[in-house]
């Protein structure tokens, strides 16, 4: 018990930084907390992803992550530029206490085109929004409990009047940049960076409005390439720096197109491997079903938790649904969409 404890207590700090903004293996399928100038970087005019998280079963009340978002765009002025509005509801709950974030975020990209042949585009993108976090203390247990090692729940805690009971609420504001482009007739590629939190939301459940919420930058990169006449390469890069966290997770898909249409297909299998360095190993599938799109990952824990966790992480799936409009006003019809 004893070791587990200072294996807990080890890793502690980096789950509570993990803590500070939900991360998903999936993170493709959440553009908007990713980088809100990716939205709208797809084939097709509009698309509605779902993700769902299950976290730390092996080691205490599992963290559960569900995301749900929408994404809707249409050509402006001459029909080479575009704009894409989003929306990002997210709700985040973790632990024993039942800490709780949920988010509503909407989004606007605009997209410039810089080169007539519709292939090269620089977005620009913001997402702001309000963010409502709670817990429940009725399941925590303090030193102020303990009589001579023995719990008493009718003990105060000594954290009376310091909380604010009903949780706090915040407005939070993000902004991003884009670039994509093709590099041969049927290869594409995006590279992004952006700027959470640049507001520095006050967050504390104390009365202590010294507390902020610090600043977070994303980087971004992915490539989509046939490697075949049914084959296909898709690789996605993400990279995140808050405080003094820092996440760098990436991988890549290996798909195989079914019926006619050959690596263009969309309906096809994929299968890969994703890494978050020093956190996770992440083998990932994705079914394509026309419109549909079903994605499931598991993280392999490899960090220094592995002796509690025995290598048990997480379980994520994701389901996504995109089309185009049938409209003489489609994006199919004014731009080269990147085939992600």
């Amino acid at each position: 018990m004893k070791k587990f404890i200072n294996i807990l207590l080890l890793v502690l700090p980096s789950i509570l930084v993990h803590g500070q903004d939900i991360h998903l293996s999936q993170f493709s399928e959440t553009p908007i907390l990713r980088n809100p100038a990716l939205i709208g970087v797809f084939n097709g005019d509009y698309r509605v992803q779902a993700v769902y998280r299950n976290q730390w079963n092996s080691i205490t009340i599992p963290y559960q992550t569900g995301t749900l978002s929408g994404e809707l765009k249409f050509p402006v002025g001459k029909n080479n530029d575009y704009v894409t509005g989003g929306l990002q509801l997210t709700y985040d709950r973790a632990g024993t206490s039942a800490l709780q974030a949920t988010q509503v975020l909407p989004a606007i990209n605009y997209h410039k085109s810089l080169s007539e042949d519709k292939t090269r585009y620089l977005s620009l993108g913001f997402t702001g929004g309000i963010v409502q976090r709670q817990f429940d203390p009725q399941h925590l247990t303090f030193n102020n409990q303990y009589t001579n090692g023995r719990f008493d729940p009718s003990m105060s805690t000594g954290e009376e009047g310091r909380w604010q009971v009903a949780g706090y609420t915040y407005w939070d504001a993000g902004v991003g940049m884009s670039y994509n482009s093709t590099f041969s007739e049927n290869a594409n590629y995006y590279i992004g960076a952006a700027l959470y939190h640049f507001n520095r939301p006050k967050v504390s459940f104390y009365d202590d409005k010294t507390v902020t919420l610090q600043p977070k930058i994303t980087v971004n990169a992915g490539l989509s390439m046939p490697i075949g006449e049914r084959t296909k390469l898709i690789a996605h890069y993400n990279q995140v720096h808050q405080g003094t966290y820092n996440e760098f997770m990436g991988g890549a898909l290996l798909g195989y197109g079914l019926l006619n249409g050959g690596y263009e297909s969309d309906r096809g299998f994929y299968g890969g491997l994703f890494l978050r360095w020093n956190d996770a190993v992440v083998p990932m599938a994705r079914l394509d079903m026309g419109a549909y799109e079903i994605g499931m990952s598991y993280d392999v824990n490899i960090s220094k938790l592995v002796p509690a966790s025995r290598a048990m992480g997480g379980f994520e799936v994701s389901i996504v649904f995109k089309d185009f409009l049938q409209t003489r006003r489609s994006s199919a019809n004014s731009t080269s969409c990147p085939r992600f």
